[in-house]
């Protein structure tokens, strides 16, 4: 007999056996046998700080969240008892009273019945993400208005930003003219190379500088567009070198150009940079202290000598590589700098085509000496070509006397005249003024497209000197019709 008065049938044996016979060693409890009770009991027994659903029905746990671990084997969770925090809480709070969670989410008691299921179709509402952290940036001044409650502030200790860098005041174009230059302005092919000539390949751009005394130098040399697209190699060369020490250095900056026809023009022009420079740095000493006395006539024959020889080896080198001397030859022109901060004085000197300029108060002046007049004659006759006869103290004319005989001399040919004459010029410097020595590749167009000597005068004129990168592109500016190696060198004075 149930506790309802009605009788169990044999099927229903095993309830009667778990439920209404008491054990040998259990009596019947005391409580009523309902579900609630044997919830609580099962409950007390499990955890004994759970309070009573029946008292505080809003901290019910949903049965789903005891099929996993205990509190204690998860990291981070809470202790019994305590619910854990929901995810929209800042850490170190737990859920709000009358929450409780449902699929892995914190719900608010007041939405659903503590007790009723979720509706069908039923979806909990996902919290809104916490604000994102403040960014650095600027403080903004007191008298700006407020911001828009999107915008966050930088923290009181956050250095401002640093404001970006100003324009560049150089213009930079690709280009000058109605229209674009028929070649590719970067490099295309490389020269062709021999395995055992490797030491005459030359690079496509040579860039250098330094600064002494008064003045700023800036020297480059570029293959040119044509060059470029035909694979052929810079004829340019350039040598910047300094010898010496102290105020006593001296600075030479030489520029020659191999003649366009001739496939080893780029090594006579090799060879007639080192040739002058080897000369210039064994007599460096003399010529030095004759810049800075301003003894122009003894710098003139000089350097004029200097120049003869470094050509005579030329002609030497071109008879031992069986090419004729007017193929292995160059244009040679050169600038002799003093390191004195207290001399001005800028010494050129060359053979050969190019441009010497200077820019003064943002205005282009072409200052290359003029050439001799074709019957010039300079300096004193040589004995032996040319000489007048000698005369006695009492006017009586020297002959020779016919009755000795004396071994026949070998003839002498005189060495031919260079193609072009020595230019020579001494000029002191003024504060501000840019001195411009090139090559026919940048002297040609300088002097006949206006527009890059107006594009340059207003680079260089008031700017201070440009770095080497800014030099460089400076040189590389471009003008339909002009497409040689390039080759210029630039002095600042301070």
């Amino acid at each position: 007999m149930s506790q309802q008065g009605e009788r169990r049938t044999s099927d229903d044996d095993w309830w009667t056996r778990l439920y209404d016979e008491p054990a040998p060693d259990n009596s019947p409890a005391a409580a009523g046998d309902t579900l609630d009770d044997r919830f609580k009991s099962v409950a007390e027994a499990v955890s004994p700080t759970v309070p009573d659903p029946r008292s505080a029905p809003q901290d019910r746990i949903d049965p789903a969240d005891t099929a996993g671990p205990e509190p204690e084997d998860i990291p981070g969770a809470a202790p019994q008892g305590i619910l854990p925090r929901a995810p929209w809480q800042p850490p170190g709070t737990t859920a709000p009273p009358g929450s409780r969670r449902t699929a892995g989410w914190w719900e608010p008691a007041d939405s659903l019945p503590p007790s009723a299921p979720p509706p069908p179709g039923y979806e909990p509402a996902v919290p809104a993400p916490p604000p994102r952290p403040p960014e650095p940036g600027p403080a903004r001044p007191p008298t700006a208005p407020p911001d828009p409650p999107a915008a966050v502030t930088a923290p009181p200790d956050a250095a401002p930003e640093p404001p970006p860098p100003p324009p560049s005041s150089r213009p930079r174009v690709g280009h000058v003219g109605d229209r674009p230059p028929t070649y590719d302005a970067e490099p295309t092919a490389l020269p062709n190379a021999r395995p055992d000539g490797l030491d005459e390949l030359v690079a496509d751009t040579v860039l250098d500088g330094a600064r002494y005394g008064a003045y700023v130098l800036r020297a480059a040399s570029v293959r040119g567009d044509s060059a470029r697209y035909r694979g052929e190699p810079r004829r340019d060369a350039l040598l910047t070198a300094r010898f010496g020490n102290g105020e006593d250095a001296l600075v030479l900056v030489a520029v020659a150009s191999g003649m366009r026809a001739f496939e080893g023009a780029h090594l006579a022009a090799a060879d007639a940079c080192r040739w002058i420079g080897g000369a210039i740095g064994r007599s460096h000493a003399r010529l030095a202290d004759d810049i800075r006395a301003g003894r122009r006539g003894d710098l003139k024959s000089g350097l004029h000598r200097l120049t003869d020889r470094s050509y005579g080896r030329l002609r030497a080198r071109a008879a031992e590589l069986g090419a004729e001397p007017e193929e292995y030859t160059a244009g040679l022109r050169c600038l002799l700098l003093s390191a004195d901060p207290g001399c001005r004085t800028r010494v050129f000197f060359g053979v050969g085509p190019g441009g010497l300029f200077r820019l003064r108060a943002g205005v282009w002046q072409d200052i290359e000496p003029a050439p001799p007049e074709p019957g010039e004659v300079s300096g004193a006759p040589v004995v032996g070509f040319g000489s007048p006869p000698a005369e006695t103290a009492e006017g009586d004319r020297l002959t020779m006397d016919l009755h000795t005989v004396e071994p026949a001399r070998p003839y002498i040919d005189p060495p031919p005249p260079p193609a072009e004459p020595f230019r020579f010029r001494a000029s002191v410097a003024r504060p501000g003024d840019t001195l411009l020595l090139c090559s026919g590749g940048l002297a040609e167009p300088l002097r006949g497209e206006p527009a890059l000597a107006k594009e340059l005068a207003e680079r260089w004129a008031g700017d201070g000197p440009p770095g080497l990168a800014e030099f460089l592109a400076d040189v590389q500016l471009r003008a339909k019709g002009y497409a040689d190696d390039r080759t210029a060198v630039a002095v600042w004075e301070a």
